[in-house]
């Protein structure tokens, strides 16, 4: 017989094992549980108090008359589980349900012919959980209520399903598909204020969609800290369901060709000679670039409430559209981003919500809706941003299927939030702040990870009916048509590091993988959006199932696609549904990788706990640079002997790996902007923050002069060759 705190944290998904990446089982301390159980307000102190907390369990789990959510299949009968108290001696229940549509649905049922599917006693009272049966609804999200003849009732969510994700056109039509991912904030422009925005998308959409390119990846544009720009992990994020308003082409928004003093300040010769100056540097200067830029957007929200909002014009209408639909979300998101730009103008004591009077951390309270009230137009600024940036993404995604991109944008969603951000003020009974997330012990960080992001409480979430993850999908999806989830294992569980221990002395808590993959389904199929998951590192076998199950795609990166020989698999060996890629943000460029810079550079940071493991990584890259170039040989993509010395790096060599990825089973290849070009630096070093320069290097040419270059096309042009199906050394 477990222990009792064992016991309880089974309960709440929380293990007490786990597989490391060895392979090997490692056993959880029943400290880290206590620990993990406390954040999530569950007293386990010693074994009476977990005892105790068994026992409230299991009375709100059988003091629930209906659960608050039930995930369906479309197309078959809707099983609702009720409790229902014996001595009510209630002899039928009542159900209806309202349709999204509006539709109402209805029916009533004995309880005599309800299969019982368990009985338990609750202190002094017998309760028996039945299935009510309703028939099959259809997809979307429903409202059910349920209501005993003797008087009890309750109500629950219905969330009905499809069968699988969403797949392009293209690819059902049997077509490979091949894309460039870019850090959009790198990219290079003769008329760009310093950061890569969405009219640089626009024109690279422009430029490679010529060639054959049906994708363009990019990092995540989550909604950061508009008062701390100095803030910028897309990682990291303010709040995932926004976007991060630096992205917004200052010139390009139709007010600005109407505000006549924010032309003239932009044609100031100071103001030009600042944006000269940040265009010019090899990192991007984001405390210059966004006083540059909310010094002009904010004279265009008081141009755009003077000549629209004032005057009830179309364009007016549209922005009210938008507050409308986007709802109380954006309202609070645009509530904290005035209150952290209020707190920061008084002093470096304010830092986030954290940090803020108590009175301001809970967002209902009366001093923060008074102050969303007497400053309206501070906080109405930053829906008015948000706009901005969802009108010119939803507009880059519109050129690019207007170009003939088969896909278009492809997004990517980070795993969680900052602590002190939007996203988790905005719902503070669902952020736990006891804990945070992070990663087990691997080859690559023998201590574990702690990323310092609080991670969801899994009972809450479904408290909530998921209404937060379904309002994250569904504003992501709005505007592009691919979704890469980062880490896609925290549908099925998160590695949690309790306050006070460290990475190593986490472990997993569950989530509800079945209900939000199919609730991943249904957002995918309503926006015709592709579902990637980044399935790295190790996989739980749950995990891998409900993928292919949903037809959700994998994430397949060359260096890592090994046998355990180390010979790397052929073209032919690779997952029909998945994305391939030879590199990845997180990791080194491909001449990064081939010259071995990437270890050096650890070497430098002090990220290798000791010179043998330095030396063994080093070793394993001769190793795999061997593998690599035997692999290109056999794939008729390079001409070497054994024996010879390896090739310097080159486009052409940058050419035969890409077209390598190019030639594979894959539905989709995507390669990286900087490999086009062949740099060194690396876009992020796990393990690194003020160490190296992450999220702020600029590629090295603009994309002019990028996609004019002989090297650029050819590269691509095999790319393209590959894609259909030719060697395009053949």
């Amino acid at each position: 017989m477990d222990k009792p705190i064992r016991q309880l944290a089974r309960l709440y998904g929380i293990a007490d094992s786990y597989l490391d990446f060895r392979g090997q089982p490692k056993q959880v301390s029943v400290e880290s549980q206590v620990a993990i159980l406390a954040a999530l307000g569950v007293k386990a102190a010693d074994d009476t108090a977990a005892e105790k907390s068994i026992h409230e369990y299991e009375t709100r789990r059988w003091t629930g008359f209906v659960p608050p959510v039930v995930v369906a299949r479309e197309g078959k009968p809707i099983p609702v589980p009720i409790a229902v108290p014996v001595g009510l001696a209630a002899k039928k229940v009542d159900w209806s349900v309202t349709l999204e549509s509006g539709e109402p649905r209805s029916g009533s049922v004995q309880l005599s012919k309800l299969k019982a599917l368990e009985e338990a006693k609750v202190d002094t009272l017998s309760y028996r959980r039945s299935s009510v049966q309703l028939p099959a609804l259809p997809l979307g999200y429903h409202t059910a209520s349920f209501a005993l003849d003797t008087g009890l009732q309750g109500t629950l969510r219905i969330v009905v399903t499809p069968e699988q994700c969403f797949e392009a056109h293209a690819i059902a039509e049997g077509k490979k598909l091949w894309g460039i991912a870019v850090q959009l904030y790198s990219l290079r422009a003769d008329d760009n204020w310093g950061v890569g925005d969405f009219r640089d998308l626009r024109n690279l959409i422009r430029l490679s969609a010529p060639l054959g390119c049906g994708i363009i990846g990019l990092n995540p544009l989550h909604a950061l800290m508009p008062a701390n720009p100095a803030h910028i992990s897309p990682y990291s994020p303010s709040n995932r369901q926004f976007l991060n308003v630096l992205y917004i082409s200052v010139e390009d928004v139709p007010d600005f060709a109407e505000c006549e003093p924010a032309r003239k300040r932009v044609a100031d010769p100071k103001f030009q000679a600042t944006l000269a100056e940040v265009r010019a540097t090899r990192n991007v200067d984001y405390v210059k670039v966004a006083a540059a830029k909310f010094e002009i957007l904010s004279l265009l929200y008081k141009s755009f409430r003077a000549r629209h909002l004032n005057e009830h014009t179309p364009r007016g209408q549209a922005f009210r559209q938008f507050q409308q639909i986007q709802g109380e979300p954006l309202k609070l998101h645009a509530i904290y981003d005035a209150l952290d730009g209020h707190f920061r103008l008084q002093g470096p004591q304010y830092w986030g919500w954290p940090s803020w009077p108590e009175e301001y951390s809970d967002p209902t309270s009366p001093v923060v809706q008074r102050f969303a009230r007497e400053r309206a137009e501070d906080v109405e600024y930053f829906e008015y941003l948000q706009w901005l940036a969802a009108e010119q993404l939803a507009g880059a995604q519109s050129a690019a299927r207007e170009a003939g991109m088969a896909i278009g944008i492809y997004g990517d969603v980070a795993v969680g939030a900052n602590p002190a951000g939007s996203e988790t003020w905005s719902n503070r009974h669902l952020y736990l702040q006891g804990a945070s997330v992070g990663a087990p012990p691997d080859a690559l960080a023998l201590k574990g990870q702690d990323w310092g992001i609080p991670p969801q409480d899994p009972v809450e979430l479904r408290a909530q009916q998921y209404q937060p993850f379904v309002g994250l999908v569904r504003n992501m999806m709005r505007y592009v048509a691919a979704l890469r989830f980062d880490h896609v294992m925290t549908l099925y569980r998160l590695w949690w590091v309790p306050r006070g221990l460290l990475s190593k002395d986490g472990t997993y808590v569950h989530y509800p993988l079945a209900d939000l993959i199919a609730i991943l389904a249904l957002e995918s199929q309503r926006h015709h959006c592709i579902v990637i998951g980044e399935d790295l590192g190790t996989v739980p076998e749950a995990m891998t199932e409900a993928m292919e199950s949903y037809h959700a795609y994998h994430y397949k990166v060359l260096m890592f696609e090994q046998r355990p020989d180390g010979t790397f698999k052929r073209p032919d060996e690779y997952v029909p549904h998945a994305m391939a890629v030879v590199t990845t943000h997180d990791l080194p460029t491909l001449r990064g990788w081939w010259e071995g810079s990437d270890v050096t550079l650890r070497a430098q940071l002090d990220l290798y706990p000791s010179d043998e493991l330095r030396q063994q990584a080093h070793d394993s890259r001769v190793r795999d640079r061997v593998s690599l170039l035997r692999a290109l040989v056999a794939a008729g993509l390079w001409h070497w002997n054994e024996g010879e010395p390896l090739p310097e790096y080159s486009a052409a060599l940058s050419r035969a790996v890409h077209a390598f990825i190019g030639l594979s089973s894959s539905n989709i290849a995507l390669l990286q902007i900087e490999d086009l070009i062949g740099m060194t630096d690396p876009v992020n070093v796990p393990g690194t923050d003020t160490e190296h320069a992450n999220w702020q290097r600029k590629v090295s040419a603009s994309l002019t002069d990028i996609f004019s270059s002989p090297e650029t096309k050819d590269i691509l042009a095999a790319m393209d060759a590959a894609r259909k199906g030719v060697n395009p050394n053949a």
